[in-house]
């Protein structure tokens, strides 16, 4: 009885930290070519800053064989590539506005988001 609430209250702490305070990883084009990857349920970097009316390329290499991990969706963009397995796939982004656009698989479990901002 112990022994489950004890596993109880570590699974609710687990559940805490990945939907509360988990940071992810952060990338801006500043940093030069951006390479996300894709392994273990994420996307690393999960967050890229990009400069507003300008196109980017992204580069993502998928080490997760998951099914799931296999298609990017930029839904806002009308985009979806399929991403082979540890392969780099070069998406080029179209210039977009200011404003935060986001990314995931198709059956949005691995997300991430282009924070798109206006240049000072």
């Amino acid at each position: 009885m112990v022994l489950v609430n004890i596993l109880g209250l570590l699974l609710i702490g687990l559940i805490v930290w990945w939907f509360w305070l988990y940071k992810p990883g952060e990338a801006s084009a500043g940093d030069g070519a951006i390479t996300v990857i894709v392994e273990d349920g994420v996307y690393q970097p999960a967050r890229i800053r990009l400069p507003a009316g300008q196109p980017a390329t992204l580069r993502f290499l998928r080490r997760d064989a998951s099914p799931c991990a296999g298609t990017v969706v930029f839904a806002d963009l009308d985009i979806s590539e399929e991403l082979p397995v540890d392969k780099v796939k070069e998406i080029s982004l179209p210039p977009q506005p200011p404003g935060t656009y986001a990314f995931t698989c198709q059956m949005q479990m691995y997300r991430g988001e282009l924070l798109v901002e206006a240049q000072s």
